[in-house]
């Protein structure tokens, strides 16, 4: 849904893009990217964590709104979740005690966030945190965190844990330069490294990033030296950084149909060392074509048929109708495969609070599904599809030097019954709605507006 946008990576704009192809380019295979130069202090130190508008900002289209409908218009859980079973991680914990920062374009109040929403500020105008515009930032904290509700299936991996929501960017606005040029979009690499500062700052124990800047991979250590600084002193500080691994076909994110990339590397997960990068995969278990490969793909999760809270309402959604398009399409991209994860770390950080950033980032690769892959990773689902069952429950004693697994809540306490196995779609979806960097001229006339709709039943 939002790309990291701009010829200059160091001022790439963040937008809202709604359709996502797969192109076939041929190029550098992505295997041969090279690898991160180490954090630079100086890039770190000229960083200021303190949220503020962007300069020449000013509003471009209205904010998102809802089509209405609620909890019971959905009411079975999404087959990510039932494939994922994370309630059965549960027995063990459901997160209490984590914060789980989202950067992206600010959280809306939801129900089902309320009493677990923090504001972390604004960094695009002179809001905050809880505004969220766009609607692609209330999607993602839905996955982490909803609470659940006995009316639908859906509900989020950590429903125990708090999201610190930090508003980072938007597609709603414009932004005037000096010269009187503008941009549609606001949010570039480097407020997105100094909201990672501020989220480390304010005591995020988790941070998601559901976005990804494509760029060449010559000008990549120059231009995303602050990104790279920012996260290595997340890491150091002792927060788990988790970050989507981008959608190809999106502006500047280019893959051909043989996962080959054309000298590009995608940031923040390009930081492979310091950052869990999630690809994603389709009902049928394979990787969908549009999820970036690389040798920085850390492991995988669902991203398409999703469902979550409705950003400008009280319920969920499943869908959203472009602006110009006319036609509601279903929700699909890393972006919604990197939550899950984050959602999985909070339970890892709960249960084994003794663990630092690496181990617990270890653990939730290690514990992956493999399914049919034959040992070792591949660079479309890293390790394989998370497991939060295993990275939860599987005691290791050698792990730990300080506290072991925390105490275990009463058996089954908290538990819902999520076998409902309705859904909303059949069959497979090709459309991805975030995850990557674009040049604006590649922009052209696409919606950067979305409108939330309630999904239309279907017969069956």
């Amino acid at each position: 849904m939002r790309e990291i946008l701009g010829r200059r990576v160091a001022r790439a704009v963040v937008a809202v893009i709604t359709a996502v192809l797969v192109v076939a380019t041929p190029g550098t295979a992505a295997a041969d990217a090279p690898v991160p130069p180490p954090p630079d202090p100086a890039a770190l130190a000229r960083l200021d964590p303190d949220p503020r508008p962007l300069p020449g900002v000013s509003a471009r289209v209205a904010c998102v709104r809802s089509a209405g409908g609620g909890d019971a218009a959905i009411p079975g859980a999404p087959w990510g979740q039932q494939r994922l079973r994370f309630t059965d991680a549960w027995r063990f914990t459901r997160g209490a005690g984590q914060t789980v920062a989202v950067i992206d374009t600010g959280v809306s109040r939801h129900p089902r966030l309320a009493g677990r929403l923090v504001d972390g500020g604004d960094f695009v105008g002179t809001q905050d945190g809880l505004t969220d515009c766009d609607g692609h930032g209330t999607l993602v904290a839905g996955i982490i965190a909803a609470a659940p509700e006995q009316s639908t299936g859906f509900v989020g991996v950590a429903p125990d844990a708090r999201v610190l929501s930090i508003r980072q960017s938007s597609g709603t606005v414009r932004t005037t330069a000096p010269d009187g040029s503008t941009t549609d979009g606001g949010g570039n690499v480097d407020t997105l490294a100094e909201a990672i500062l501020r989220a480390t700052s304010l005591g995020a124990t988790v941070i998601n990033i559901s976005e990804a800047a494509c760029v060449p991979a010559a000008d990549a250590a120059r231009g995303l030296a602050s990104l790279r600084a920012a996260v290595r002193a997340a890491v150091d500080a002792n927060v788990v950084v988790v970050a989507a691994a981008g959608n190809a076909g999106s502006g500047a994110c280019v893959q051909a149909a043989d996962g080959e990339s054309p000298g590009q590397v995608v940031a923040p997960a390009w930081f492979g060392d310091d950052v869990l990068s999630v690809g994603y995969t389709r009902r049928d278990g394979l990787p969908a074509p549009q999820s970036i490969r690389g040798p920085w793909v850390s492991l995988a999760a669902p991203g398409s048929e999703i469902v979550s809270l409705d950003p400008a309402g009280p319920g969920l959604v499943d869908t959203i109708t472009p602006i110009g398009a006319g036609r509601p399409i279903p929700i699909e991209g890393t972006s919604f495969a990197a939550p899950y994860v984050s959602g999985v770390v909070a339970l890892v950080r709960a249960r084994y609070p003794g663990l630092d950033a690496r181990q617990v980032m270890a653990r939730v690769t290690s514990s992956a599904d493999r399914g049919n892959q034959a040992g070792g990773r591949d660079d479309a689902v890293g390790a394989g599809t998370v497991d939060p069952v295993s990275a939860v429950a599987d005691v290791r004693p050698d792990e730990f030097t300080g506290p072991g697994p925390a105490s275990v809540s009463p058996a089954g306490a908290g538990r819902v019954d999520l076998t409902d196995g309705r859904d909303a779609h059949s069959g497979s979806r090709t459309v991805a709605l975030v995850g990557s960097a674009a040049a604006m001229a590649l922009l052209g006339g696409a919606g950067l507006i979305v409108l939330v709709a309630r999904r239309a039943r279907r017969s069956r």
